[in-house]
């Protein structure tokens, strides 16, 4: 499968480009770029790829999908381009800027009878996917709440107006892990901490609280500017709990230069020292890491393209994503409990 990269800021360069390359079955087929130091950058990782200047040229050279990972305002009408040439398309989160957006993306894709996926990648890290076979696997019993944080000491890189703020940004990966978890999402309550940025005031921390239609409830929190950096999830059930420190394994190997493709099969585990740690009657537990593997999102899309299943983040699920964001925002604006349909 043959997969055109739209944008190469941060998140095109480290977290869509490596994977790609480091995924079974696909090939980086092209990178729409058009800034000289975006070019320069291009050039520099990925020498024998070809650059273009826009989506129009990409999709006429010919690709089998494309990943469009351009600012949250200028989605919408490239997924809606790739979608009307009949190519199939990941797009970054937030897909959209609301649910009744996404909805309309969704619809077109539908029609046209292609593929729409969400990067929702951070499915695919090391302690969310420990945490979920830990659920599967019931160790703390009956299942009464878990919490989600994930603060992180990057103040320059938050922003501002409204497009911008953490909540849109991590926070659509946070509630989406939370609803991957745990189900749909019956009620929203959150609370925002706001800042003046020169593109306009913006979320720089927040603290959600959902109740899924399970009964399960969930809390998620993040700041940005706070010079404060940590992961950590916790679980509480009636037979124990559980509780794990990260690191975020795959993001800081690729900060430090470390690409995926080097070594796919030892990528992406946490070392012993961050483990988390089961508690029940029995004693304590030190849970070994699974691996994080931002590269099989691409195997599971390319597979999903070739083959007619499901890919491994729908429309439809980013659709629930963007619905709690959008009541989230709600919430917060006018300070009440949101009670989605």
């Amino acid at each position: 499968m043959r997969i055109g990269l739209v944008g190469y800021g941060t998140g095109g360069r480290h977290f869509h480009a490596p994977f790609i390359e480091a995924a079974k079955g696909v090939e980086l087929a092209g990178i729409v770029a058009r800034a000289p130091a975006t070019i320069e950058r291009v050039r520099a990782d990925f020498p024998d790829v070809p650059i273009y200047k826009s989506l129009t040229d990409l999709l006429a050279a010919g690709v089998d999908i494309v990943t469009i990972t351009t600012p949250p305002q200028t989605r919408r009408e490239l997924v809606l381009e790739a979608i009307a040439a009949g190519v199939a398309v990941i797009a970054d989160k937030p897909f959209a800027p609301d649910a009744k957006t996404g909805r309309e993306l969704a619809a077109a894709a539908k029609a046209k009878g292609v593929v729409l996926g969400v990067y929702h990648n951070r499915r695919f890290d090391a302690d969310i996917r420990t945490l979920r076979t830990l659920l599967e696997q019931q160790r703390v019993g009956q299942l009464w709440r878990l919490h989600n944080r994930m603060d992180m000491n990057e103040p320059h890189t938050l922003e501002g107006g409204e497009t911008g703020g953490l909540l849109r940004d991590l926070g659509s990966h946070l509630i989406d892990q939370n609803i991957w978890l745990l189900g749909p999402v019956k009620s929203v309550f959150a609370q925002l901490d706001r800042v003046e940025r020169p593109e306009g005031e913006t979320d720089a921390s927040f603290v959600i609280t959902l109740v899924h239609t399970s009964g399960v409830h969930s809390h998620i929190s993040s700041s940005k500017i706070n010079y404060l950096a940590g992961r950590e999830l916790r679980i509480y059930g009636d037979k124990g709990s559980y509780q794990a420190n990260s690191t975020d394994v795959q993001a800081q190997a690729l900060f430090a230069g470390k690409r995926p493709a080097e070594d796919a099969a030892g990528w992406g585990f946490e070392q012993p020292s961050h483990w988390g740690t089961l508690y029940t009657a029995e004693g304590e537990e030190k849970i070994p890491s699974e691996q994080g593997c931002y590269h099989a999102y691409y195997e599971a899309f390319a597979e999903a393209v070739k083959n007619g299943s499901e890919p491994p983040v729908t429309a439809e699920q980013g659709i629930l994503t963007l619905e709690v964001l959008d009541a989230a925002l709600l919430s917060a604006r006018e300070g009440r409990l949101v009670t989605l349909a």
